[in-house]
C-alpha cells in the first residue's frame, strides 16, 4: 500500500502519482512553487486519484481562482467513491470549508484530527490564522488553535513542518518561549521551510526582538524564490522590522522593491493586506503620506476586491478607502458586510463596519469619533482572522488618535495593557504618554 510522507494510505497503486503529490504536497506545506505542476503529474499519472484534486483546489484557492478551485473539487469528490474513510473525510472538510459551512467544518475538523492526526493538510487548515477557526468568528480562537495543536503534537515528534506551525500557534497565543523554540529546531532541521521562516519572523514580532527578526529575514530571504507565495508578505515583515527600527530607508526600499502593487508577486488579497498596512503603519509612525501609492491601492480594490470577502482583506481595504476619503466606498461596503452578517455569511459581524466609522474619522481628523468606535471594539479584533502582527494596525490606529487627541493617560493605559513584549508600537508621539 502507498503512503504519504506522513504514513498516511493513498487510494492509488502508481508510485509515480504518489511521488508527485507527496512532491506536490510539500511544496504546498513549505509555500515553495512549483506544486500547482506537480498536482498535474499526480493527475496525469493516477487520472482517478482524488487528492491530488483537491491539493490543486487548494493552489486555485490561494491564488484567489475560486471557480477553478470549486472545479478541481468537484473533481475530487468524484472520484471519492471507493477511496478510504480517511480520505473521503479528507474532500468532505474542504468541501465544507469552500462552501462556506464554518460551523460544520470545525466540527468535522476536530472529529477528523481525533483519528487521523497526521493528516497534514486538515491540520494546516485549521491552524493557519487565516484557516478555518481563524476566519470563524470567534473570540478565543487564538488559544484554540494552540490547545488544539498542543493536543497533537505527540504524533508529529520532530517533524519540521509541524515544528513551524505549532510555533506559529503558540506565538500568537502568547507562549512566546515555547514558540521560539520550535520554530528554531524546525529551522534547523529543514531551512527551506516558508512555514518555519514565517514563524519565526513573528516570534520575533511578539517577543520585541526586532533585531533578531532583521539579522534572521535579511539572511533567509535570499535564497526564497520571488514566486514563493509568501515572498512579499515576508518583506512586509521585514518592512516592518525596518519601521520599528526607524530604519526609514531600508523600510521604503523594501516597500518599493517587493510590496508596492506592481512588485508584488502575490495574489490579490495579500497585495492589499500587505500594501495598505505599511502605507498606513508608516504614517503612525510619522512618515509622510505617499498619495500616490494609496491611489494606486484604492483603484485596484475598487478592481480586484471590490466586494466583502474574507474579513482581514477587508479590514485593508478598508484602510486604502479611509486613507482616500472614499466615504461613498466605505458606506457601500459596510452596508454589505452588515448584510452578509444578518444573512449569517459574514462572522464578524458588525465589527468591521464599526471600524470603517473609526478609521473615516480618524483620517479625517475627528479624534473622538474616532475613539468613541475603535475604543469598545478594539480587543475583538480577532474575530476577523489574521495574525497579531497584521490586526494591531487597529490597535496602533487607536493609540495614535489618543495622542493626537492629547488624551496621553489613556494612550498609556493602552499601551501597558498591550501585550507584553510586542513590537508593534511604532506610532508618532508615543513618548508623550509615558
Amino acid at each position: 500500500m502507498l503512503t504519504d510522507r506522513y504514513g498516511l494510505a493513498l487510494t492509488t497503486t502508481s508510485a509515480a502519482a504518489r511521488d508527485a503529490y507527496v512532491a506536490a504536497s510539500d511544496l504546498m506545506l513549505t509555500l515553495f512553487p512549483g506544486e500547482a505542476e506537480a498536482y498535474d503529474r499526480a493527475i496525469a499519472a493516477d487520472p482517478d486519484f482524488a487528492l491530488p484534486y483537491v491539493g490543486k483546489a487548494l493552489v486555485l484557492i490561494r491564488l484567489g481562482q475560486v471557480a477553478e478551485a470549486m472545479a478541481a473539487l468537484a473533481a475530487a469528490k468524484e472520484r471519492a467513491t471507493g477511496v478510504s474513510e480517511r480520505e473521503a473525510s479528507h474532500i468532505h472538510i474542504f468541501d465544507l470549508v469552500f462552501t462556506g459551512q464554518t460551523d460544520a467544518a470545525i466540527a468535522a475538523v476536530h472529529a477528523h484530527l481525533a483519528t487521523w492526526p497526521r493528516d497534514a493538510f486538515i491540520v494546516d487548515i485549521a491552524a493557519s490564522p487565516a484557516g478555518v477557526i481563524g476566519n470563524s468568528g470567534r473570540i478565543g480562537q487564538k488559544h484554540q488553535i494552540a490547545a488544539l495543536m498542543d493536543n497533537i503534537a505527540p504524533h508529529y515528534g520532530d517533524d519540521f513542518w509541524f515544528l513551524s506551525y505549532h510555533a506559529m500557534a503558540l506565538a500568537e497565543d502568547g507562549q512566546l518561549r515555547a514558540a521560539r523554540a520550535k520554530a528554531e529546531q524546525s529551522l534547523a532541521t529543514n531551512p527551506n521551510n516558508g512555514h518555519g521562516a514565517h514563524g519565526f519572523a513573528h516570534v520575533c514580532y511578539e517577543s520585541g526582538d526586532v533585531e533578531a527578526g532583521r539579522r534572521f529575514l535579511s539572511s533567509w530571504l535570499p535564497t526564497y524564490p520571488r514566486a514563493g507565495f509568501f515572498h512579499g508578505h515576508l518583506k512586509w515583515h521585514q518592512a516592518l522590522f525596518a519601521i520599528q527600527a526607524g530604519d526609514w530607508a531600508q523600510a521604503r526600499r523594501l516597500y518599493e522593491d517587493d510590496i508596492a502593487l506592481d512588485r508584488h508577486m502575490g495574489v490579490p488579497q495579500l497585495k492589499v493586506m500587505d500594501g495598505a498596512s505599511f502605507l498606513w503603519r508608516s504614517e503612525l509612525a510619522g512618515c509622510p503620506r505617499d498619495s500616490a501609492r494609496w491611489r494606486e491601492l484604492h483603484a485596484y480594490v475598487n478592481s480586484m476586491l471590490p466586494k466583502p470577502s474574507s474579513g482581514l482583506a477587508d479590514l485593508h481595504a478598508l484602510l486604502t478607502q479611509a486613507a482616500m476619503r472614499d466615504d461613498t466606498g466605505l458606506d457601500v461596503r459596510s452596508r454589505q458586510m452588515n448584510e452578509l452578517a444578518g444573512q449569517g455569511h459574514y462572522p464578524s459581524g458588525a465589527y468591521l463596519p464599526t471600524v470603517a466609522r473609526g478609521l473615516a474619522a480618524f483620517e479625517q481628523g475627528d479624534f473622538a469619533d474616532a475613539i468613541a468606535a475603535l475604543a469598545p471594539v478594539v480587543g475583538d479584533s480577532e474575530r476577523i482572522g489574521g495574525s497579531r502582527a497584521q490586526l494591531d494596525v487597529v490597535e496602533l490606529t487607536l493609540l495614535r488618535a489618543y495622542i493626537n487627541a492629547n488624551r496621553p493617560e489613556d494612550a498609556r493605559r493602552l499601551r501597558e495593557a498591550r501585550r507584553p513584549g510586542a513590537a508593534g508600537v511604532a506610532v508618532q508621539g508615543l513618548a508623550s504618554a509615558h
